[in-house]
């Protein structure tokens, strides 16, 4: 039987078939039909992966990041993942409050013992439309394309008629006709989101949002099968960020994924103090809270930021089916994010009304 050179790219609370993935890297063609994006436990930061609308909703006018996650290296072949991108957003017309965004992110992932890799590219646009300046309330359009390519090391795999009285033999022939190693596949996205306010001097931020990827669903297999398309992944975010006085704060945030036959449900929340304020800015500020994978993975996290410059560590605490292989290590993820402001051309300094979170 031909057997299809394939893995689906599963983290998170597919755990246990991320396993076997991982150690097997070699799926019959069915099992294509559930298969699920790269994630991230820091999924907050993911603007553009996560709803093309929340692309360029934050306070300063831009910003860039990088992004390292490694998991599962303590059962076999690790997942890796390195992840770039950079936001701005800019005024429409100086006679509304409307923005439009723009957003960048480019990532590489390698894991299994064949050496998967996936690169992908997704550039994302994003209309701010002001609704009520008295709440800071936005609707947000967003829209993302993307380019995805996936390859394999054909010379790493192995199959049963290798292995003779129970001992590996790469000279024996596998009796396997393999697929061309590398396919292409070309993506959509779209979402909108609601931005706004609420309490005392507007103290409290709101934001939900829907979005889908994968709208285009494109054929997902190295063979030249029929039938085999990628699942699209419905997203929807939830958050709510507030102060309890100038020097302390907390940010919640919540997430829901599906795609084919997994679901994927994050919530946590950061609690943030400024050690430090300088002109009425806060130069440093530290943060420290715990997200949780339901089913799956307890996750704290820390942060700190010092002046534009925000840097973030997590780790999964794997508490799944697989913590008896796992020894309940799951993943640690590095974040590192610079932000700023553009310089004042006109002389009126930047807007208050913005969507922000």
């Amino acid at each position: 039987m031909k057997v299809q050179i394939i893995k689906s790219r599963i983290q998170g609370s597919m755990a246990t078939f991320a396993c076997v993935i991982g150690i097997l890297a070699a799926l019959l063609p069915a099992v294509v039909r559930g298969q699920a994006d790269i994630h991230f436990s820091q999924f907050y930061e993911m603007s553009i992966l996560r709803n093309p609308a929340l692309t360029g909703v934050f306070a300063d006018d831009y910003k860039f990041g990088v992004y390292y996650r490694n998991q599962w290296s303590s059962i076999s072949n690790p997942f890796r993942t390195a992840l770039v991108s950079a936001e701005t957003h800019v005024d429409v017309s100086s006679n509304n409050d409307d923005f439009l965004s723009f957003g960048l992110l480019g990532y590489a992932d390698q894991a299994g013992s064949i050496d998967q890799k996936i690169m992908g590219v997704y550039p994302a646009v994003n209309y701010n439309k002001l609704l009520s300046p008295d709440h800071n309330t936005y609707l947000s359009v967003g829209l993302a394309g993307g380019y995805l390519q996936y390859s394999f090391d054909p010379g790493k795999a192995t199959f049963n008629n290798q292995y003779q009285n129970g001992h590996f033999n790469v000279i024996n022939p596998s009796q396997e006709t393999l697929p061309n190693a590398k396919m292409t596949l070309y993506d959509f996205g779209g979402g909108v989101n609601l931005n706004t306010t609420a309490g005392r001097d507007g103290n409290v931020t709101y934001i939900i949002g829907v979005s889908g990827y994968h709208f285009t669903q494109p054929k997902f297999s190295y063979y030249e099968s029929k039938g085999f398309n990628q699942n699209i992944r419905w997203n929807a975010n939830l958050g709510v960020a507030g102060n309890f006085t100038e020097t302390v704060s907390i940010m919640g945030q919540g997430n829901f994924a599906m795609q084919g036959t997994y679901k994927e449900i994050m919530a946590g929340a950061l609690l943030s103090w400024a050690a430090a304020t300088q002109a009425f800015e806060q130069t440093i500020v530290l943060s420290g809270g715990v997200y949780y994978r339901y089913a799956d993975a307890i996750i704290p996290v820390v942060k700190l930021k010092y002046k534009q410059m925000a840097f973030g560590i997590s780790y999964d605490v794997n508490i799944s089916t697989l913590k008896d292989a796992s020894k309940m290590q799951g993943a640690y993820e590095v974040t590192l994010f610079v932000s700023g402001k553009y310089p004042d051309k006109y002389g009126v300094g930047s807007k208050t009304v913005c969507p922000r979170f």
